[in-house]
């Protein structure tokens, strides 16, 4: 067997796990649901439930099939889930699959911009901490991460605000656009550099410390130690030694951080008014908004399982000594 076939069953083999996961992660929001004191007819209701007749709500929770045993509605939900129809929005008043399409493509252009910064960030200020180890850089750079882990997102996110858009006014504070001025790119570029930032911020300091670290242990392993004694210059020996061992444990990171990274993109997008994914989950946490919390759920749990997937591609593409038997 190749190991292009090898890589190809280690990915199909871990899509099969994701199924079984997938729904028992939907099926237990499902069971949450049930055991929750939320009614979607009084949601839906709202005061007007007062004068409604016993009949219409008797006919709408028959049609709903809110009454119905748990495993009754989950079946019922997944067999439309996988035609597409995830149910409606009550408190968006819009299709759920709807609400996603809309506002998917804005979370994956903030999320995929600020997760590429964060790692710049971190594949440059680990390798200059690493490389002047002991010096002030390095003190400057590692101290800041520490700060930086400690600091939640939100806290951040509502300094960078205060700053740089309500005292500076250097750049937009929320949103997309400006009043009722079109969507344009570059309207949207400005808006999005302190939620990227942000975003970035809250993200790099696990990544300097990471390649820090691994180079730090490289630096006493023997072909970099060699290198050094044919008097290869130190930047050579950093870039073309030492860094090429240490991005392999690094490949592992980016899975795990998939997690983190989905948290504070819900935080950033919160403070900054982002129209994205995120924003969208918390206005249905808010809201008890079942249907829609539920799809975005599953979703999250998705796209962490996909991540986990693509690091141990990449980490079996970059290092053939890997075993893909797991």
């Amino acid at each position: 067997m190749t190991r292009g076939q090898a890589i190809g069953r280690l990915a199909l083999r871990r899509l099969a796990f994701a199924v079984p996961v997938l729904l028992v992660v939907s099926f237990a929001l499902f069971v949450l649901a049930k055991a929750s004191p939320f009614d979607p007819i009084e949601r839906y209701f709202g005061v007007r439930i007062i004068g409604a007749s016993p009949e219409r709500v008797a006919q709408l929770r028959a049609n709903w099939g809110v009454d119905e045993p748990v495993v009754s509605q989950y079946w019922a939900w997944l067999r439309h889930a996988v035609t597409g129809d995830l149910g409606d929005s009550l408190s968006l008043q819009q299709p759920v699959s709807a609400v996603i399409g809309d506002r998917l493509g804005w979370t994956v252009l903030l999320v995929s911009v600020g997760f590429t910064l964060a790692l710049v960030l971190g594949l440059l200020l680990g390798t200059l901490a690493a490389w002047r180890q002991g010096s002030w850089l390095d003190r400057s750079i590692t101290g800041g991460c520490y700060a930086l882990e400690a600091a939640p997102v939100f806290w951040v996110g509502l300094a960078v605000l205060y700053v740089f858009a309500l005292q500076l006014r250097w750049l937009p504070g929320g949103g997309v656009t400006t009043g009722s001025e079109p969507v344009s790119a570059g309207g949207v570029a400005a808006h999005m550099v302190l939620p990227v930032a942000v975003l970035a911020i809250s993200q790099a300091p696990w990544f300097v410390l990471f390649v820090r670290q691994n180079l730090l242990e490289s630096f006493t392993q023997d072909h970099v130690i060699g290198a050094r004694a044919r008097g290869l210059p130190d930047h050579l020996v950093v870039s073309g030694h030492a860094l090429r061992t240490s991005l392999l444990p690094f490949l592992t990171l980016l899975g795990a951080r998939l997690p983190e990274l989905i948290t504070g993109a819900l935080l950033v997008e919160t403070v900054f008014s982002w129209p994205g994914i995120a924003r969208a989950t918390v206005e249905a946490a808010l809201n008890v908004d079942f249907a829609l919390l539920g799809a975005l759920t599953v979703m999250a749990t998705g796209v962490v399982l996909v991540g986990n997937l693509l690091a141990d591609v990449l980490y079996a593409l970059a290092d053939p000594r890997v075993a893909l038997d797991g």
